[in-house]
C-alpha cells in the first residue's frame, strides 16, 4: 500500500501496535550538498532494520533544509518517499512521518507538501508559536489536521520547545485527526501532563510515542494509571537516538512489549531492561551532548553513522556545527563499554546492498 493511500484507521492501528520510528538524518558531502546515494542508503537501512516508520524533515534532518538558500525540504521529503516505495515494493512499507513547523501559513504549506509527496502524518512542532495562547495553538493544530493526520510534539524547552500545559493537551486531544503524540519534554512532570490528558480524554485511538531520550526504556515499560480502565502505555518511540543502532532498537522495543505482556520467557525481564535503559541513557549522553546544551547532537549522530560506514562524514549544513569538546572521546567510551547497544554486525552484513 502506498503511503498516500493508507487509511486513517490503518494508520492508527499501526501506531498503536508500537513502532520504532527513527528521525532521519541528512547525508551531506564535504561540500555540504545532499549526498543522495548515502541518503538513499540510510533510508534503506531503516527499512531493513525493521523500523515501522521513518520521520523526515524533523530536527535530525536539520531545520535549515527549509532555508531558501538551501532548498532541500521538498527534495529530501520526496527522496525518502520514493526510496521507501521502491525498496519495500514487495513488503509492508514503514509509515512516513513529515516534520511540519512554522507559523500557520508555513505549516499548512509544509503539510500540503507532505501529502503531495506521499506522507502518512505530520509531526507538528509548535516552537514557532512561542507566545501563542492555548486557543490559538489549538486553532493552528486543527488547521494542519484538516490537511494531514497529526502527531503532537512536546519538545523540550532546552532545545527550542515551549511549555505546553495539561489543559492544552486535553484540548488537543479533541481534534479528531490526531493519531499520536510524541512526548519529549525530558521532564517526568510534563510527560505526566500528556499522559493524564490522554487518560482524561477517554481516547484509546491515540498512541503515545516516547521522545524522551533519557528515559526510553522506562517510558516503554511503564503502565500509567487510568482508574478502573486498563493502564496507558507508550506504544513505541520516535527518536533521534533511534537514528543509530536501529536494528537493536527494534529488538529492544519487542523485548519491552514482551515484558509488559508478561511473556518474556527466556528473554530479558523488566529489571534487565531497566539496566539496558541506563546503558542507553549513558550512550545517549555521549551522542546527544547534553553536557553542552545538546549542541553536538546532530554531529554526534552523524559520527556514529560515519563510523559504521553509513555516512561519509559528520558534516552539517552549518559549517560551525560539529562535535563539542570531548564528545569524540565520550563516543569512544560508550562504544567500547556498551557493544550490546550497537548493530555494527547487521550494518556490515547489509551495507553494500544499500549503496554508498
Amino acid at each position: 500500500m502506498a503511503a498516500s493511500e493508507r487509511s486513517l484507521s490503518s494508520l492508527r492501528g499501526a501506531l498503536l501496535d508500537g513502532l520504532v520510528i527513527p528521525a532521519h538524518p541528512l547525508a551531506l558531502t564535504a561540500a555540504r550538498r545532499l549526498d543522495e546515494c548515502r541518503q538513499v542508503g540510510l533510508t534503506r537501512y531503516y527499512c531493513d532494520a525493521g523500523a515501522g516508520g521513518i520521520a523526515v524533515g524533523v530536527h535530525t534532518t536539520q531545520f535549515a533544509i527549509r532555508d531558501r538558500s538551501v532548498g532541500l525540504l521538498e527534495p529530501v521529503l520526496d527522496l525518502a518517499s520514493r526510496t521507501v516505495r521502491d525498496w519495500c515494493r514487495d513488503r509492508p512499507a514503514p509509515l512516513l512521518i513529515a516534520g511540519v513547523c512554522g507559523p500557520t501559513p508555513q505549516a499548512l504549506a509544509e503539510a500540503g507538501l507532505a501529502v503531495a509527496t506521499g506522507y502518512d502524518a505530520a509531526l507538528l512542532s509548535l516552537s514557532a508559536l512561542r507566545d501563542a495562547d492555548n486557543a490559538s495553538l489549538i486553532d493552528h493544530c486543527r488547521a494542519v489536521a484538516d490537511v494531514i493526520p497529526v502527531i503532537g510534539f512536546y519538545l523540550q524547552p532546552a532545545v527550542g520547545g515551549r511549555v505546553l500545559d495539561r489543559a492544552f493537551w486535553r484540548r488537543f486531544l479533541d481534534i479528531e485527526r490526531v493519531v499520536a503524540i510524541k512526548v519529549a519534554p525530558f521532564d517526568r512532570y510534563r510527560t505526566l501532563d500528556v499522559v493524564t490528558a490522554l487518560v482524561e480524554s477517554g481516547r484509546r485511538d491515540v498512541a503515545l510515542y516516547t521522545g524522551n531520550d533519557d528515559a526510553i526504556v522506562a517510558d516503554l515499560l511503564t503502565g500509567f494509571g487510568a482508574g478502573d480502565q486498563p493502564p496507558v502505555h507508550f506504544a513505541g518511540g520516535l527518536l533521534g537516538q533511534w537514528a543509530v543502532w536501529t536494528h537493536r532498537a527494534v529488538e529492544l522495543l519487542r523485548q519491552c512489549q514482551a515484558a509488559r505482556a508478561g511473556t518474556t520467557g527466556a528473554g530479558a525481564g523488566p529489571l534487565d531492561l531497566l539496566s539496558i535503559g541506563a546503558d542507553l541513557t549513558d550512550a545517549n549522553a555521549a551522542i546527544f551532548d547534553p553536557a553542552h546544551g545538546f549542541a553536538g547532537c546532530i554531529p554526534g549522530i552523524h559520527e556514529v553513522l560515519r563510523r559504521q560506514g553509513l555516512l561519509a562524514g559528520r558534516w552539517c549544513l552549518d559549517p560551525h556545527e560539529d562535535l563539542s569538546p570531548g564528545q569524540d572521546a565520550a563516543i569512544d567510551r560508550v562504544l567500547t563499554r556498551y557493544p550490546h547497544l550497537a548493530d555494527d554486525a547487521f550494518v556490515l552484513e547489509h551495507r553494500e546492498g544499500w549503496g554508498k
